[in-house]
């Protein structure tokens, strides 16, 4: 997979209650698009249930397969009962940018170690199957300085490829700042530069 293939990221939040052995677990997914952001969501459940004994959780605060922006925690649980279950589950979904926070009221049973594996994991699965996603397109912004008579033919170009205008700069010449599903890129450089003449060219300021 190349960093120009779109990924699924949760279209909104979804949260998961049940009851093990008289233990309460209350899971939660949210999009948290970057570590920062994955932190504060943490943090904001463990504000809510500061009353819980544990607040357990794990996040992918970015593509799916970059597990540069892993991370996990077990709360307080016993080493590797909580936070890696979670984050198995997060990262077999193929879903990026989400954090889970489970939150643990026990109710005096002991689980034991495969009883807590299995209740961490087994509230994420369950949770991410009723998880709404949409698809991430990554893309890239193209500047392209042209002549006012040359507008027309980029603008065609930008719909037929399925781009998009950010930005408009109407001086003695036209900059357009394009912004283009990134595994098109090249198709459409070159797509204009032909169609141009060689007179009109793209540069992407993504890269």
């Amino acid at each position: 997979m190349t960093v120009s293939e779109p990924y699924l990221i949760p279209a909104s939040s979804a949260t998961l209650e049940e009851e093990i052995k008289k233990s309460r677990f209350i899971t939660y997914l949210a999009h948290t698009p970057n570590v920062d952001a994955a932190k504060a969501f943490v943090q904001s459940i463990k504000d809510k249930h500061h009353d819980a004994r544990h607040n357990c959780w794990a996040f992918v605060a970015g593509r799916p397969e970059d597990s540069m922006k892993w991370g996990f925690s077990d709360d307080g649980e016993p080493s590797g009962t909580a936070g890696k279950p979670i984050l198995a589950q997060l990262t077999g979904s193929g879903v990026g940018e989400i954090t889970a926070v489970v939150t643990r009221y026990s109710g005096g049973i002991k689980l034991g170690t495969g009883g807590l594996v299995k209740a961490y994991g087994g509230g994420v699965q369950q949770a991410l199957t009723v998880l709404q996603t949409k698809e991430k397109l990554i893309t890239s912004e193209l500047l392209i300085s042209c002549e006012y008579n040359q507008v027309s033919l980029v603008e065609s170009l930008v719909t037929e490829f399925a781009g998009r205008q950010v930005e408009a700069d109407y001086g003695q010449r036209v900059t357009l700042v394009i912004e283009l599903d990134r595994r098109r890129v090249e198709s459409f450089s070159a797509t204009l530069f032909s169609r141009s003449g060689g007179q009109v060219s793209a540069v992407d300021r993504s890269e």
